[in-house]
């Protein structure tokens, strides 16, 4: 039997402006149609101030939320390498990047809307709670809600505190038996179809299939996609079209 669950309504965010100096990296524009949150890098893990301030105007120009997406200071790990760092650090260090985003936004003329963490940090953030509060002080102090997760120490952390957050789902990568997201060095091509299936059951039924088999639960308020995905396009295309079969597609 199948259980559909209140009929919420859900985003979708894809990582972007990752690409710098000389080295490009994903095709933003292409996939900003099929989004309504942009989580742009802010210089830690990936991209530099020319590229944030471009895919800015790009998102502007799209008409999608833009948000900070910091990462740890780790451009060869591209962020997804753990590191031990203390809650004031990981305060410090989203400041300081999203602070940077919020400058060239300001001057585009946009407003952030969402803290979006990177890789490794977003896991730590999971995890460890003294990440967590890290990610919730900064928040707090921009007054910014943030993108993140179920039943860890983020969501425990930020309902606590009063920040709001939602969950996101990951429409590219991999589920473990406990439910959480695995993450990978690097994204392999993933079949839409399938990925349109996986983001419905999702949403509906709110349970996703871990790679042992097991069913697992989930919570998907916001859909991710990333734009280092190979076929990054047609799975931003295919989630895009899914919600909007299911009229649960919002922009907020």
């Amino acid at each position: 039997m199948i259980y559909h669950l209140e009929a919420k309504m859900v985003t979708i965010n894809c990582d972007m402006g990752e690409s710098f100096g000389i080295y490009a990296f994903g095709d933003d524009a292409a996939c900003m149609p099929f989004v309504t949150h942009a989580n742009i890098a802010c210089g830690f893990h990936a991209s530099d101030p020319v590229v944030m301030r471009d895919t800015l105007r790009k998102a502007k120009a799209a008409g999608i939320n833009v948000g900070s997406h910091p990462g740890l200071p780790d451009r060869e790990g591209f962020g997804r390498r753990r590191m031990q760092m203390r809650r004031d650090e990981i305060y410090a260090l989203i400041m300081y990047q999203t602070g940077a985003l919020q400058a060239l936004a300001v001057a585009e003329g946009l407003t952030l809307s969402h803290i979006k963490p990177h890789g490794a940090l977003f896991g730590m953030a999971q995890n460890e709670m003294h990440v967590a509060e890290g990610v919730a002080d900064a928040a707090e102090a921009l007054g910014l809600p943030v993108i993140a997760y179920s039943d860890c120490c983020m969501s425990e952390a930020f309902t606590r505190r009063g920040i709001p957050f939602s969950c996101e789902f990951y429409a590219d990568l991999d589920y473990g038996d406990d439910g959480r997201q695995i993450i990978s060095r690097e994204h392999e091509s993933v079949p839409p179809e399938a990925v349109a299936e996986k983001v419905r059951r999702a949403v509906l039924e709110g349970m996703t299939t871990a790679v042992s088999g097991k069913d697992v639960s989930v919570v998907a308020e916001s859909i991710c996609v990333h734009s280092d995905t190979p076929n990054a396009i047609a799975v931003a295309k295919a989630v895009h079209q899914v919600l909007m079969d299911e009229a649960r597609l919002t922009t907020a």
